[in-house]
């Protein structure tokens, strides 16, 4: 162990002789992969942070039961060599769990590696314990660690780059996790650190994420289509080499080059799964699943327009589909990715998406933000990543107090699709698919959101609410008599203008809230209720079901709350005593214990209910019943959520809104399993379309009553113009009869697709 190391440890480390072989040949891997310059002094510095963090989890394992040390090693890497980072990242991403596992201190660190390693560890440092901030209390502690995180922005990006590893690295390795942390964990990544790599143009990590949480929400389609790509690998190949044989040829001919890169990529498994669920076709229907790309390497100066010479070459081979065309060179994505793409009509009738772009380009594409730095300076859109930097400080600059809504907003500045627009000077701004002309104001300047009256398209009045489309330019009518409307919240879809319209309500909601809190003040008073003033206050806000003392205030004000209801309630020596809600059984915040560590409220028994389990103990004990937004089957995978009002609802795991709950309120997750479902049966909406043809609806119905024996609770068609859609509600025992449905209905001649509705 390195002497110059000051800080103490309880213990020593206890390794076997090939367990520190294991770990010194992971470390040289780490510092082999390191792409950045680094001085000798900086070699010496990673290695007193790999030395400290080894003797910190010396004594810890993972689930697994590999040593814990195996894991910032391998983050370090992650850090080093897929995203590019420096040796500060480096030593913190080797220390980054140093002060939330082990017995060493922030001042230790600080002491050691300086002020700038220990804030970046601190960044990365989830809370401690789940206490109050003011009067409001903690509904999420996963928003709350999400929010500490993100607004490292505003001080180092590293901490989110860091995490970023981290969090890609325990994607990699959840084998050991039991299945409901498995999901709340693939349900974060996609909720918020796939997106967040997709914004700082870390496409590679973006994708292998994605592919991740497929692979725990939805193991078997995940394996399908892993087996599907294997097995049409060699046909797959044949034909890119042959549609490549005539490029190359004409390439090489025209321009003599030697410095350039042609070859065929499959796509990710979750973008091909994507356009399976889009398209409802089988997988052999699927002709895009993969994109060619031609990357040449040639000066900066030259890069546009040998870019295009190539795109010539390209459509005098093959033809092209203009509306496909999508010029990133001219106009880079949000996120820094530039790239020439075109769709065009390859042999056997087959579309082919084909990239191009130059060597610069392709660093960028891969490594995003870490790549940027490398080409400051002769990059023509080096300020992208800046921008979109400025504008998150400044949404963080006020940052809600709710944890949540803070975390909702910040997300939609994470915009897969987006328009680009123009102010009245010409300056290009960019906005996520769907924002509105009120997003533009407040994009402006908040003073402007807030008094913005009327917004010119093309020299005529739009509503506020008008989707902004490519190459609008936008012209902002003010009045100082304009105030911002909770209504407002509907209308606006970026972060940036939802949080500056809740900052202006809270504002007004402030000042009208102090004169309610007068009027409860004077109504305790008479009833003689000042005994405890805050315990009552507190009472009240869970009594009238207000979010907080706020919100209970401003409810007074506007009559919200009929105040005479006080009297109603239980009162002893001047407290009011709280009234329990569903929210009090099974679960706290503090604590994952036992669902049935405080009493339920007797339920009662249906004939035919599903028989379940929950984190192994018998669902029937509980308030439970099987979620409308899903409606889950026997068969399918599930989990427990514990609402606060209407007792456990079961989910499936793919449900539309299991991402959101799990992301957030993971503290409510449970395991679920079904027990046995005799004599049970579940409901399933199916999605059909297909041709308009005289009889289908009788075929439909005869397929599913008669042949099947299965019974229709709901049935709606709409046919226009030769094509039909229909919903059919069917009630079936399991997952398997269901899915057997959808088989037999597909093999119907008039029927074009079918999918369960989610």
């Amino acid at each position: 162990m390195d002497s110059s190391i000051k800080i103490k440890f309880p213990y020593k480390e206890d390794v076997s002789p090939e367990e520190d072989k294991q770990i010194h040949l992971a470390y040289r891997r780490m510092c082999r992969s390191i792409r950045s310059p680094i001085t000798d002094e900086q070699k010496k510095s990673i290695k007193k942070a790999y030395l400290l963090a080894r003797l910190a989890h010396s004594q810890q394992r993972r689930k697994s039961g590999e040593l814990y040390i195996f894991h910032p090693i391998e983050v370090a890497r992650i850090c080093a060599s897929e995203l590019g980072l420096g040796a500060t990242s480096i030593k913190a991403a080797l220390l980054h769990d140093v002060v939330e596992d082990t017995t060493a201190t922030l001042d230790d660190l600080k002491n050691e590696f300086g002020e700038n390693i220990a804030s970046i560890v601190n960044g990365l440092t989830k809370f401690s314990s789940l206490a109050n901030v003011g009067d409001v209390n903690i509904r999420s502690p996963q928003a709350e660690n999400f929010k500490k995180i993100l607004l490292t922005i505003s001080k180092d990006v590293r901490v989110v780059l860091i995490k970023m590893a981290d969090r890609l690295h325990n994607m990699r390795t959840l084998e050991s996790m039991p299945q409901h942390k498995r999901l709340k964990i693939a349900s974060e990544t996609s909720f918020i650190y796939a997106p967040l790599s997709h914004r700082l143009g870390f496409y590679n990590i973006k994708s292998e994420m994605e592919d991740l949480c497929l692979k725990i929400k939805e193991p078997e389609q995940y394996q399908f289509i892993v087996e599907k790509l294997q097995n049409t690998e060699d046909q797959r190949q044949q034909y890119i080499n042959q549609f490549l044989k005539p490029v190359k040829k004409a390439i090489k001919k025209k321009y003599n080059l030697k410095s350039f890169r042609i070859f065929g990529r499959a796509k990710s498994v979750s973008s091909i799964n994507n356009k399976l669920k889009a398209k409802q076709v089988p997988f052999e229907e699927i002709y895009d699943l993969f994109a060619i790309r031609i990357i040449i390497d040639i000066p900066h100066s030259d890069e546009k327009s040998m870019c295009w010479s190539v795109y010539s070459i390209i459509t005098d081979s093959y033809t092209p589909v203009p509306e496909r065309l999508k010029d990133w060179i001219s106009t880079p994505k949000s996120n820094g990715y530039e790239s020439l793409h075109t769709t065009v009509m390859g042999p056997q009738g087959r579309f082919v998406e084909v990239q191009i772009r130059s060597e610069r380009m392709d660093d960028l594409a891969e490594r995003g933000y870490a790549a940027h730095w490398k080409y400051k300076g002769i990059n023509q859109h080096e300020n992208i990543f800046e921008d979109w930097l400025s504008k998150a400080r400044e949404m963080l600059e006020n940052p809600d107090n709710d944890a949540i809504d803070f975390l909702n907003d910040f997300k939609s500045n994470l915009f897969a699709e987006e328009v680009y627009v123009f102010t009245p000077q010409g300056e290009m701004r960019f906005f996520p698919k769907g924002a509105t002309a009120l997003d533009f104001a407040f994009d402006i300047h908040s003073e402007v959101g807030y008094h913005c009256k009327s917004i010119k398209v093309s020299q005529r009045i739009v509503p506020l609410s008008y989707q902004l489309k490519n190459g609008d330019q936008l012209y902002i009518i003010t009045s100082s008599s304009q105030k911002p409307t909770e209504d407002w919240l509907k209308i606006v879809k970026t972060g940036k203008a939802r949080s500056k319209i809740r900052q202006a309500l809270k504002e007004e909601k402030l000042k009208w809230g102090s004169l309610g809190k007068e009027a409860l003040e004077r109504k305790l008073k008479a009833l003689k209720l000042t005994a405890d003033h805050e315990a009552n206050i507190d009472a009240l806000v869970k009594y009238y079901g207000a979010v907080n003392r706020l919100d209970l205030y401003f409810g007074v004000y506007s009559e919200q709350y009929n105040l005479n209801e006080i009297k109603l309630l239980i009162v002893e020596n001047g407290r009011i005593l709280p009234r329990l809600s569903d929210e009090d059984f099974g679960i706290t915040t503090e604590t994952e214990d036992k669902l049935k560590t405080r009493p339920i409220r007797p339920r009662r028994e249906f004939k035919g209910t599903p028989k379940l389990l929950i984190d192994g103990e018998d669902a029937s004990n509980y308030l439970n019943s099987l979620a409308t937004c899903c409606n889950p089957v026997l068969g399918d995978d599930i989990f427990a959520y514990v609402t606060s009002k209407h007792g456990i609802k079961i989910h499936r795991t793919t449900c539309p809104n299991a991402e959101y709950l799990q992301a957030t309120f993971g503290y409510r997750i449970k395991h679920a399993e079904w027990m046995d479902a005799s004599n049970t049966s579940f409901i399933a909406e199916l999605l059909i379309t297909g041709m308009d043809d005289m009889g289908v609806v009788q075929s439909l119905s005869n397929l599913i009553t008669d042949k099947h024996k299965i019974n229709m609770r709901g049935f709606s068609m709409n046919g226009k113009e030769g094509h039909f859609e229909g919903r059919v509600s069917v009630v079936v025992k399991n997952k398997d009869q269901l899915n057997q449905l959808i088989i037999e209905l597909k093999k119907l001649k008039e029927v074009n697709t079918v999918a369960r509705i989610q």
